[in-house]
């Protein structure tokens, strides 16, 4: 998962997109990239790390321009390593730097063919760095010396005839303008704002709305599924709906997890969405105990939160928060290795004795994935002196892998792939587990000004909405995705680091 950015401006956006990427920082810690233009000129500044390390004042100066794109990231399969740090650039034609968010389930076919049809190098194995080239390969084909809207609509409607996944794209044709653009399914989040200014109107496009807020842009609507947008150096609009939407199906994840409680979706505010979670657990918990001996609801912070506290409110019990959260340690779900997640948690949370001490205790947690985390979390509240430790997850049991930008590990991996509720449970150390049902959780997302009928829920009914997600496939994605495999990379990589510098 990642998110994305673009504005163009009125005056110099460095320090707007700069701000945008640490609102949307949750989304990817792993690395930021900033690219703006002026007069022709490029200028990109990116690096591992979080946005404020990345971007020192000296950077922030020289990154130039009334119009850019950012980028945040965190390692996707096969993407874990500082030299694919987004936005990505070629030079032909005109200059295209792309931030991308998601994952291109043809990827590989891809590649092969930019490799040998479109005479098309790649310096990683990126699947953004495919469809930058893709676009750019599309673009120089039309052949114009200047680029007009019905060029970038030309050539993305090839993108989207070779391109298959769930994706959200800013992009920026240099000395013309930046487009924006959504996968068919709508898988992926991409917003549109606006910003009048005496000077002329500023757009901006993101990937949650709250960034709009946060620099004062008025949300204008959700790029629609296979709708397409370019705005030009002047901040004229343009917007073209290139493939229809067969099925509008945003990925339910978002709002179980990654998106920020105070941002809207598809009109589906997250925060709301969340409450209902939390509604729709009590109720089954009601129906399977109805004689709990609860004493008091404590939330994982800091995703459960909402769920939590409308959770304990529908079972008139207790909500006390009993964990301490460290705010400089980042996302265990999101850092790369087994390892460092397992450090990370004892370093993140501390439990509060007083709230445990002699208690039955109900843990609320957004999603239960691997279940090491869980596990580490059941074992603090026990030595805080909890009496008998519930666990609940708002979504359902995630049991297969996610393919459209979610690095969900592979399906070894994932803690109820193949096992009950009663075996997970017993493996994560709970005296009691219950599960959001797959239905209540799409009920939960839903409201009738939505429009959104249905979601992308693979994760969790292995359902995938594009239909070309094959056994084979899953099996390849298995051994790129499993810690094994990227343990062996990033030591592969360590291995040629010391070659070159010897």
């Amino acid at each position: 998962m990642c998110g994305i950015v673009g504005i163009v401006g009125t005056s110099a956006v460095n320090q707007r997109i700069y701000d945008a990427l640490t609102v949307l920082q949750h989304r990817g810690q792993d690395a930021a990239g900033i690219a703006t233009s002026v007069d022709g000129e490029l200028y990109t500044r990116k690096g591992s790390g979080l946005v404020r390390d990345v971007f020192q004042q000296h950077h922030m100066l020289e990154l130039r321009g009334n119009y850019g794109i950012g980028h945040v990231r965190y390692p996707t399969a096969g993407c874990d390593s500082a030299s694919e740090a987004q936005p990505f650039y070629v030079n032909a034609p005109y200059g295209i730097c792309i931030a991308h968010n998601g994952n291109l389930t043809n990827a590989t076919e891809l590649a092969e063919v930019i490799i040998r049809e479109d005479r098309r190098h790649l310096n990683t194995t990126s699947d953004s760095e495919v469809l930058l080239n893709v676009f750019a390969s599309e673009l120089q084909r039309i052949g114009t010396p200047r680029v007009t809207p019905a060029d970038v609509f030309a050539a993305l409607n090839a993108v989207y005839r070779r391109c298959r996944g769930g994706y959200a794209v800013v992009a920026m044709v240099i000395g013309h303008g930046i487009l924006g653009f959504r996968d068919p399914h709508g898988i992926r989040p991409l917003v549109l704002g606006q910003r009048d200014t005496p000077r002329g109107p500023e757009w901006m496009l993101a990937s949650e709305s709250v960034a709009l807020d946060s620099l004062l842009f008025k949300f204008v609507r959700d790029i629609a599924p296979g709708e397409a947008v370019f705005i030009d150096e002047q901040g004229r609009l343009h917007s073209q709906q290139l493939v229809p939407t067969v099925r509008h199906t945003p990925c339910i994840f978002e709002y179980v997890y990654f998106a920020r409680p105070d941002t809207k979706i598809d009109n589906i505010s997250v925060y709301r969405a969340r409450m209902r979670m939390g509604d729709r657990l009590a109720e089954k918990i009601l129906r399977e105990r109805p004689n709990h001996d609860i004493d008091v609801v404590i939330p994982i912070p800091d995703t459960s939160r909402t769920s939590a506290l409308q959770l304990a409110q529908k079972l008139n019990l207790k909500y006390r928060e009993g964990f301490i959260k460290n705010r400089y340690i980042g996302r265990t779900f999101i850092m790369p290795g087994q390892e460092q997640r397992e450090k990370s948690v004892r370093r993140k949370l501390n439990a509060i004795d007083l709230e445990f001490r002699g208690k039955n205790v109900l843990l609320v947690d957004d999603s239960i994935v691997r279940g090491t985390t869980s596990a580490q979390i059941i074992e603090l509240a026990r030595e805080a002196g909890a009496k008998k430790v519930y666990f609940a997850s708002a979504a359902p049991p995630v049991r297969f892998p996610n393919v459209y930008g979610i690095d969900m590990p592979a399906t070894s991996e994932l803690v109820a792939a193949d096992r009950s509720v009663d075996e997970v449970a017993h493996l994560i150390g709970a005296d009691w587990l219950v599960y959001q049902d797959l239905e209540d959780l799409v009920a939960a997302c839903q409201h009738d000004d939505a429009r959104v009928a249905e979601f992308d829920t693979s994760c969790f009914s292995g359902e995938y909405v594009t239909g070309d997600v094959t056994p084979e496939y899953l099996e390849r994605l298995q051994v790129e995705r499993s810690d094994a495999a990227k343990s062996l990379r990033r030591e592969r990589r360590g291995r040629l680091k010391v070659i070159r510098g010897s």
